[in-house]
């Protein structure tokens, strides 16, 4: 058995192209307009690791989605975690839950999928702002 990929499914695509890859730095590694199923399935991986993969799944029929509870989260390793925080914020990207720890913060999707952003190695040492930043919403 080989793991392959996540799928979400998004509300829109382009929102979400965006936030996956221009903000958290994933890479497109694949894009596929099924025209008789009326969807687009598109494949993001981190730069150098094409094997794990996120599949968006984007319904041309307009529909809702809610948040499952049955589903957790995405999770990425990065190496500068209050850089990458500050990154997303200054894009205008909620931090739910700040980097207080210098080792771990969640944001969230533009269709409220979970991503929990953790330091790679050891934690950074606490710095303000984030290490007295309160929550915010929920991840």
């Amino acid at each position: 058995m080989r793991y392959l990929h996540t799928m979400v499914r998004v509300t829109d695509l382009e929102a979400s192209l965006e936030f996956y890859c221009t903000h958290l730095g994933l890479k497109n590694v694949g894009r596929f307009d099924v025209e008789e199923g009326r969807f687009t399935l598109v494949f993001l991986a981190p730069e150098g690791q094409e094997e794990a993969q996120v599949e968006l799944t984007y319904n041309w029929d307009p529909e809702e989605l809610d948040e499952g509870r049955n589903f957790g989260h995405l999770a990425y390793r990065v190496d500068d975690i209050y850089a990458t925080c500050q990154k997303l914020a200054d894009a205008g990207i909620t931090i739910n839950r700040p980097p207080r720890d210098g080792r771990m913060a969640f944001v969230r999707s533009p269709d409220n999928i979970s991503i929990e952003l953790l330091q790679e190695g050891q934690p950074l040492p606490a710095q303000e702002p984030w290490a007295s930043m309160e929550n915010t919403g929920h991840w």
